[in-house]
Parts: C-alpha cells; sequence; structure tokens
C-alpha cells in the first residue's frame, strides 16, 4: 500500500491523480455498464421464462386435461351406490341401465387366526415387536439375540429382525418393490397382504427363506401360509350388464372396476343385488365447465401474448445507459428511478426468441382458425397481435349440437393444445441455452446455468473487469511514486537554491 500525502511544494497531488485517472477508467465504466446491462437482460429473460412456463403448465394441468372440455354430464339415479359415472368427450346422449355383476378383487393372504402374544395379559400392537409374539404351537424368538428373517414376496427379498415391530414390518413390506400392501388390523388381531393389482394382473406369492436360522418362523408368527389355501383368496375382474333402448351386453375388466360404455366412464362400486334396481345412467348437455375452461384458455393465451408483443415493441432509449456508482452519487433518488426506468426499456426489443414465439402461436391458431370460428373463437385486427376474441352464446350453441368437437380441435396429439405446449417447450430451451434460465420451474429467484451464452459473457465481463482494475491500480500508484519523485526533487532543488543564495549573501 501507497503512503499518499501531497507535498510541501503546495502541489494538490490528490486532485492531479484523479484528473488523469479519470479518463483512464472510462474503459472500466463501460465494461461495468456492459456487464449491468447483459445482467438486466438475463433478469428480462427469466421473467419472460416465468411467464412461458406458467402457461404451459396450464396447458399440461388444466387445457389438456379431458375432464376440463367435457360439455356433458352423467346423471346416476334408482341404485346410487353400485357405480360411479362420469362423462367423457365422447359420451353418447342414450339413457343406460347398469347391473353390477362383479365388482374386481385382489390376490389377498389373510391369516387365518389373531397373532398371539408371549404373553397372554398384552394385547398385540402396531407397537408390540416380534420377539413378543408366540406361533400357534406356543414358540417364540430367541431372548438372549436378535433373530434375522429374510421373506420373499413375489420374488423381492425383504430382511427383518425380531427386534422389529409390527409397524417395521408392515412399513418394510409396503416399501419393497413387491408390489403388494401389507395391513394389520389391531381390532381383529389379524394380518394381510394384497397385491396391488385387480384381478388376474396381481399376485402374492409368500416364502420364508431356510437359511434364516431362526428358532420360529416369522411367517408362523405372523399366522401366515402361502402354502394353505384357505388362506389365499384369488383375485378376479369385474362384470357389468348394461342395457340400453337398442339391446343389452355384458361388459368384463380383468384387471380394474372401470368400464367406458358409450362414452361413459363407469366404475363399479358393489355387487347389485337381487332384490335391487339397476342403476340408470342419464347423459344432460352441460357447457358450464367447458365453457369456463376455454375463457381461461383465451384470457392466459392473450396475457402470454400481450406480454411477449409488448417486450418486443418496447421503446428502447441508447441515451440512457446504465448508470456508473460516480454517476448516482451526484444525482437524487428519484432522478436514479426514472433514468433506469428508460435504460431497461427495450432490454429485449425485436428479441428472435419471443419473435419465433409469438409466429408459432399465431401458426398454431391461424391453421385451425376454421374449426375456432364455428365455435365462438376469432382472432382480432392486424394490428392487436393475434388476440383472441370469445362469443360465449356462439360457443354455447356449437357445444350444444356438437359436444365433441371442442375436446378433437383443441386436445390430442394434434390438437390446439399439444401443439402449443411443445412451442413453450422449445421456447424454454432456448432461454436456458441463451440466459441459463431453468426450463422445469418458473421461480423468478432461480440461479442461472453458468455455461449458457450469457453466461460465459458474465464470466468474461468478470475476468476483464478484475484485470483492467488491477491495471488501474497500478497506473494510480505510478502516478503517485512520479509525482512524489517530482516532489522530492523539487524540494532538494529549492534546499540547494537556498543554500546558495544563503551563500552569496
Amino acid at each position: 500500500m501507497t503512503l499518499r500525502i501531497n507535498g510541501f511544494s503546495g502541489m494538490d497531488i490528490d486532485s492531479m491523480v484523479k484528473q488523469l485517472m479519470t479518463a483512464k477508467r472510462v474503459p472500466l465504466d463501460k465494461l461495468n455498464q456492459q456487464k449491468t446491462y447483459l445482467s438486466w437482460q438475463r433478469d428480462s429473460y427469466r421473467e419472460m421464462n416465468s411467464k412461458v412456463f406458467g402457461f404451459k403448465s396450464k396447458l399440461t394441468d388444466v387445457f389438456g386435461k379431458t375432464a376440463s372440455m367435457v360439455a356433458q354430464t352423467a346423471v346416476v339415479s334408482d341404485n346410487t351406490d353400485a357405480i360411479k359415472a362420469e362423462a367423457s368427450t365422447n359420451a353418447v346422449s342414450t339413457s343406460m341401465k347398469v347391473v353390477v355383476n362383479d365388482v374386481a378383487t385382489k390376490t389377498t393372504i389373510s391369516a387365518s387366526t389373531a397373532i398371539s402374544s408371549k404373553n397372554a395379559a398384552n394385547q398385540v400392537k402396531l407397537s408390540t415387536t416380534l420377539s413378543s409374539l408366540k406361533d400357534k404351537d406356543g414358540k417364540s424368538p430367541k431372548e438372549d439375540a436378535a433373530e434375522n428373517y429374510s421373506i420373499t414376496i413375489n420374488g423381492k427379498e425383504i430382511k427383518l429382525s425380531s427386534t422389529d415391530t409390527i409397524a417395521d414390518v408392515v412399513n418394510k413390506i409396503n416399501g419393497s418393490t413387491a408390489n403388494v400392501t401389507a395391513v394389520f388390523d389391531e381390532v381383529s388381531g389379524k394380518f394381510s397382504i394384497a397385491s396391488k393389482d385387480f384381478g388376474s394382473k396381481g399376485d402374492v406369492v409368500i416364502s420364508e427363506n431356510s437359511n434364516s436360522g431362526n428358532n420360529v418362523s416369522l411367517l408362523g408368527l405372523l399366522r401366515l401360509s402361502s402354502n394353505d389355501a384357505t388362506d389365499k383368496s384369488i383375485g378376479h375382474g369385474a362384470k357389468i350388464t348394461v342395457t340400453s333402448d337398442t339391446g343389452e351386453n355384458t361388459f368384463t375388466s380383468d384387471n380394474s372396476n372401470n368400464f367406458t360404455v358409450n362414452g361413459i366412464n363407469i366404475t363399479a362400486i358393489k355387487v347389485t343385488g337381487e332384490n335391487d334396481k339397476p342403476s340408470t345412467i342419464t347423459t344432460t348437455n352441460d357447457s358450464t365447465k367447458a365453457v369456463e375452461t376455454i375463457k381461461s384458455f383465451v384470457d392466459t393465451y392473450n396475457d402470454l401474448l400481450n406480454t411477449l408483443n409488448t417486450k418486443v415493441d418496447e421503446a428502447k432509449y441508447r441515451d440512457f445507459p446504465p448508470l456508473t456508482d460516480e454517476q448516482k452519487s451526484a444525482m437524487k433518488e428519484n432522478e436514479i428511478t426514472a433514468w433506469e426506468e428508460k435504460a431497461k426499456s427495450g432490454l429485449l426489443k425485436n428479441d428472435d426468441i419471443l419473435k419465433s414465439t409469438i409466429s408459432a402461436m399465431r401458426s398454431v391458431i391461424n391453421n385451425s382458425l376454421g374449426q375456432l370460428s364455428s365455435m365462438g373463437i376469432t382472432t382480432g385486427q392486424y394490428f392487436e397481435g393475434g388476440k383472441l376474441y370469445l362469443d360465449e352464446e356462439k360457443l354455447k350453441q356449437a357445444l350444444q349440437s356438437n359436444p365433441q368437437q371442442l375436446s378433437s380441435v383443441f386436445q390430442g396429439s394434434n390438437g390446439i393444445v399439444s401443439k402449443l405446449s411443445t412451442t413453450m417447450t422449445n421456447t424454454l430451451q432456448k432461454f436456458s441455452d441463451r440466459a441459463g434460465t431453468n426450463r422445469f420451474s418458473g421461480d423468478l429467484s432461480s440461479a442461472f446455468k453458468d455455461e449458457s451464452v450469457m453466461g460465459k459473457q458474465m464470466k468474461e465481463y468478470t475476468t476483464r473487469i478484475s484485470n483492467l482494475m488491477k491495471q488501474l491500480d497500478d497506473q494510480e500508484t505510478r502516478y503517485y511514486q512520479q509525482f512524489s519523485a517530482m516532489e522530492t526533487a523539487m524540494n532538494k532543488l529549492q534546499s540547494q537554491s537556498s543554500s546558495l543564495f544563503g551563500t552569496t549573501q
């Protein structure tokens, strides 16, 4: 560190060095301004990333869901406990009577008797350890050491210990990949294991490894036996009989309780009793939900399109670069705010990513404009940049005459929702490649990726600024050293002059 003081000659060295360094610092100020501007651009890209991500999420979670655009409602009457019905976008307006002949079940191995504690006074609970149990012959695990067990369920080995509680056993079985669900009922005291799948698709095969070397069997403690046919119930599929005005048919579902008949999704809940009436399903037009979905789509689409158009067309003020720290120190707070408002305007003016996104969005809509127009969805004037308008009454009339039309236009692999979603995915990728934004999140505080194009530019600016600051510090030091040497020379000259003048006298 150089000690800097003004000399006795009366020269203001600090002021002179500062003036000399002002010109030298111009390149540094420009670099800092360029880095600040780049940082602002990245922030603006992140804002656009958040908007695009939000639109894409809504496309997937709302507009792409079949139920969101159903224009009909299925109503169950008579035996309402036996089935559940829900109209799909392909529902046919016809009345049906449904008899549930059989409900799908899961293959289950259940204990034929309750689990017993070796202490008859203790009730068996989920917190009871295996070492506290006894099998049907009265045998219990050894008390002087923990016994390890190894059982296999559907080919997946599960390791347990006599120190585990029944809750531990349940959790380890359920946490395995055996595709089963274990349950212990404290009321009945019985343990059971069921397949996660209905019908013939799911099975439960249990075996205890012979090398466990235990005093008693784990399956014996739990009162389970895969070899005992009385303990195992085989799962089967569901069956319903449906009658309409034109005939009757029986439908089977091997692996679930779900059926789709005439566009109605039917779930069998319980078997129709001999004295029970069939369940009756009637379908009525109800466009309320579909209309609300389309209104939301139009509003969301217009909001994103307006944001992108505004950014692309935003005025750019080239005479208002980012302020330096020295400039800010000489300005009032409101002046800084007003200046930066103009400096940040037009950060993404005519941006190629935004323009291509706008073009792709409008292309998707224009390619289906004929069908959309028949449902009351039109575009505005050319200068409105592709804004959508909705005639609700026309949409309701269209849904009344053709309830399936809405879904066919918006949903499916070639629908508007899918095409727009692909556009948004591509845009998010471009943002990520250029600005380092997170294409999997709309969080405005998420970190940027350093390996993006702008991330590398930021690193380069940081390096150049650091190197230039070091050079300027060195230059400033040299100036002070030079002025110090000059000061010393002047003092020496003054001393010699005084001495000579004194000698002459």
